[in-house]
């Protein structure tokens, strides 16, 4: 394998991990309203996702680290191109991560809320946003032949990416409220299945549409059989939590958006940003790419430390792998 073409599927690795692991969060953290009907609740909520956000949150650092790395002309474009979507993502995690560490300080219940209502929006924008990015690039966006973005902001909210980004907002919302589900007891749980359920439904409305439209605007039999494995884990989850298997229900939400993720890397290949208004102005895995030696060097960094990161990320996840109740947040306080 060419070191370009691995390094493409590394960066997309990199982003299913993310949208994995990150995506729960975000869909807890959109759950607050629908879940946590007093301030107990809400601390429970948060509770299931404490010891783990900011890890999950490291998986885009990476990601866009090696995407500089790898690939400066693909980061180059896109970052400049989307610099307004991706400026509000930054300000909606940071506003996430600072509520999560502050809602804590005052027991002001007006003081909790303001910061509760940033955990929603730090939660339910980035999961918008990143959709319409990745609609844009599935897409193409307008480049000129020194592969400048040539389009407006306004370009980028077209009716695809719109779509792409109210099916990963659903997506990660389901992903986040089955992950409640897993990880309380008692009537939080029940409320959370009973919510999955019905945002299930919901998201497998707007997720079909979404899978549909990608096989009309660009699509490689790679990315339809991925499609399709995407769309049956997704319907099956959503039955698992109807019937109360929530730990298959969870996995089976991780293969639904690890199948879309390389779905749209495999729908691009081997183009890496395609160009809508003239095919020529695209970037791919080749006139995108750094040299042999970054690539080279790069490799062997991550052939030793991703392993390390991989098993400390499972060890963590393993020493939090109780289930949070209301009774653990009553024994806190005293």
């Amino acid at each position: 394998m060419d070191l370009p073409v691995l390094w493409f599927a590394i960066v997309g690795l990199f982003f299913v991990g993310y949208f994995v692991l990150d995506g729960f969060d975000f869909g807890v953290g959109m759950s607050l309203p629908f879940l946590g009907r007093d301030d107990t609740d809400r601390r429970v909520l948060i509770n299931t996702i404490g010891p783990v956000w900011d890890l999950n949150e490291t998986w885009v650092i990476v990601a866009g680290a090696c995407l500089f790395a790898a690939f400066p002309e693909w980061y180059a474009t896109m970052f400049s191109g989307f610099y307004l979507a991706l400026l509000l993502i930054l300000a909606a995690l940071i506003a996430r991560g600072v509520s999560f560490e502050y809602r804590h300080q005052e027991k002001h219940l007006a003081w909790k809320r303001r910061f509760d209502l940033m955990i929603v929006v730090g939660s339910a924008v980035p999961s918008f946003l990143w959709g319409v990015a990745f609609g844009n690039v599935v897409r193409g966006i307008p480049m000129d032949a020194g592969h400048n973005y040539t389009g407006t902001f306004l370009d980028l909210l077209n009716p695809f990416a719109l779509l792409t980004g109210l099916a990963t907002l659903l997506v990660f919302f389901t992903h986040g409220v089955v992950f409640v589900a897993l990880k309380t007891e008692g009537e939080i749980r029940e409320r959370a299945k009973r919510l999955a359920t019905r945002a299930g439904v919901l998201t497998i409305v707007v997720a079909a549409a979404f899978l549909v439209a990608m096989a009309f605007v660009r699509a490689t039999p790679a990315s339809l059989v991925l499609s399709v494995v995407a769309a049956l884990a997704l319907v099956l989850a959503v039955l698992c939590a109807a019937w109360g298997k929530e730990g298959r229900a969870f996995a089976l939400m991780a293969v639904t958006i690890a199948a879309v993720v390389l779905a749209m890397f495999t729908a691009i290949f081997p183009d890496v940003m395609p160009a809508s208004n003239d095919p020529a102005n695209s970037l791919n895995v080749v006139n995108a790419a750094s040299g042999t030696y970054t690539l080279t060097v790069m490799s062997w960094v991550a052939l030793i430390f991703v392993p390390l990161v991989l098993a400390y990320q499972a060890w963590t996840y393993w020493v939090f792998r109780k289930r949070v109740s209301r009774a653990h947040i009553a024994q806190a306080a005293h």
